[in-house]
């Protein structure tokens, strides 16, 4: 059964830091891009930032310079370290794998990610 275990979510004050974690298993075809997403209530899903295999990055314009993206390939791991949070980071933040094309992908199940003022 695929999977993509997600962790480091929670609850912390503005200006605080948080790291996400994303382990990816048993996935049917070859992982080039892996990223993080996220969706605030009532608002729709956005990038946050993705990462390719070789190395290439791309963030959201909200988040450059205070989140970072990292992977492991050896290890189908992916990271976001979350610096200067701010309370419009607030929200449940997702991991998703794709293949080169983006054809193929999968979602992780989500996690919460809340920034108190």
């Amino acid at each position: 059964q695929v999977q993509l275990v997600e962790s480091g979510g929670g609850l912390v004050q503005a200006g605080g830091s948080l790291r996400l974690s994303c382990a990816a298993s048993r996935i049917m075809f070859s992982i080039n891009v892996m990223g993080w997403y996220r969706q605030a209530r009532g608002k729709q899903r956005e990038l946050v930032a993705d990462i390719t295999r070789s190395g290439s990055t791309n963030y959201a314009d909200s988040v450059k310079g205070r989140f970072t993206i990292s992977r492991d390939n050896g290890e189908n791991t992916v990271y976001l370290q979350m610096h200067s949070l701010k309370p419009e980071d607030t929200a449940v933040y997702y991991c998703n794998v794709a293949d080169a094309s983006r054809v193929f992908s999968v979602w992780g199940q989500g996690t919460q990610v809340t920034v108190s003022s």
